[in-house]
């Protein structure tokens, strides 16, 4: 039996690898699988070697904090996945640990086929990476076609597969009416899927929320949440004696609530192109401490934060970035968009032209066929 070790690093990626790999044990059920995973792999019937979160840090200090714990759990990672002796390793977003770990593994024994799915941003920073890119992964896969010339540039074999998040998908059987009850008017939220993000948006996010019940009072605020923080915002919330707020955490209701939602405020991230592939109004919020702020300013060489507007090469997207994300700048950004409605029908028609760039609407099943090619 042929064997793939899937490793990821964080929810997103998670939920990622699930797409692939489902479309996989669709054409291939011979295949054996172990991971570093969360519960969207889990949900595949796939064991985890340890839990997600114990790999998920964010931003430079808390890595640099981290270092001696990061650095055991990827010889620990790394030993695991000589110890499993797969045909192929499989990693996902996260290059800080995937990468280090796939490296690592390939030095040890060269004939695991290492493949990638979703490249570094290196048109965000630190391009000369690619040079290092092909002394140990085998094939990269790509969310986005402008990447594909940076891995041609070093021969690196590379394949763009689209977004398996923006594939077509059919109409949902789930019912919303008992969530969304006699509120016709939702707003989708995305603090992210990480403890940090958390605790430093939802501040924010419930002071906006205060401010736009003076004003909207018919709107009903959903957060899109993982199934780890889910009780934790709703205590949040419960706390501050906001009723027209829930927290939900079951993906196929979220996709469901997002289509419903008039619009959606998100942390910067893989979301976006999920609301915009909803055709849902949106801003981008994101903060994060000051000395991680400083350090990426002086590395980043684009001037947007959301994909959206870098391939565009303009704000189509409203970003609130650091000291302008505030509860006050998100209600203002709002409130002048509920009173243009024209605004709103211009921000999806042009996110629309761009989502329709990234879109093959068979990228998991590409990515799936590649794998099982590589064995």
């Amino acid at each position: 039996m042929k064997k793939i070790f899937i490793l990821t690093g964080e929810p997103s990626g998670d939920k990622l690898a699930s797409t692939v790999i489902s479309k996989l044990k669709q054409s291939n059920s011979d295949i054996e699988y172990l991971s570093v995973g969360g519960t969207h792999l889990n949900s595949l019937g796939i064991k985890t070697i340890y839990d997600l979160k114990e790999v998920t840090y964010i931003g430079f200090t808390s890595v640099l904090m981290n270092i001696f714990k990061i650095k055991k759990k990827i010889n620990e990672t790394v030993e695991k996945i000589i110890e499993f002796k797969p045909d192929i390793l499989f990693s996902i977003d996260s290059p800080d640990f995937t990468l280090r770990v796939a490296e690592k593994v390939k030095k040890i024994n060269p004939n695991i086929k290492t493949i990638h799915f979703v490249a570094p941003q290196i048109w965000v920073w630190r391009e000369h990476r690619v040079k290092k890119f092909k002394y140990f992964l085998d094939h990269i896969l790509l969310l986005f076609p402008f990447e594909k010339k940076y891995f041609d540039k070093e021969n690196i074999k590379s394949t763009f597969t689209g977004h398996p998040l923006l594939e077509e998908v059919g109409k949902s059987k789930v019912d919303v009416t008992q969530i969304i009850k006699k509120h016709k008017k939702i707003i989708s939220i995305f603090t992210g899927s990480r403890r940090s993000e958390v605790d430093i948006l939802l501040p924010i996010l419930i002071d906006f929320i205060k401010m736009m019940n003076k004003k909207h009072k018919d709107i009903f605020y959903v957060f899109h949440s993982t199934a780890e923080f889910n009780k934790y915002i709703q205590e949040k919330l419960l706390n501050e004696n906001l009723t027209n707020c829930g927290s939900i955490s079951d993906e196929k209701i979220k996709a469901e609530i997002l289509k419903c939602s008039i619009f959606a405020v998100a942390k910067s991230g893989t979301i976006s192109l999920e609301i915009c592939n909803a055709q849902v109004p949106s801003i981008i919020i994101y903060k994060m401490n000051f000395l991680n702020y400083l350090i990426v300013k002086l590395l980043v060489k684009v001037k947007f934060a959301n994909i959206i507007n870098i391939a565009a090469n303009e704000e189509i997207i409203p970003e609130l970035i650091q000291s302008n994300c505030n509860s006050k700048n998100i209600y203002n950004k709002i409130d002048t968009f509920f009173e243009n409605n024209s605004s709103l029908k211009n921000q999806i028609n042009k996110t629309h032209e761009i989502i329709k760039t990234f879109r093959t609407n068979k990228s998991a099943k590409i990515a799936a066929s590649i794998l099982n090619d590589s064995f």
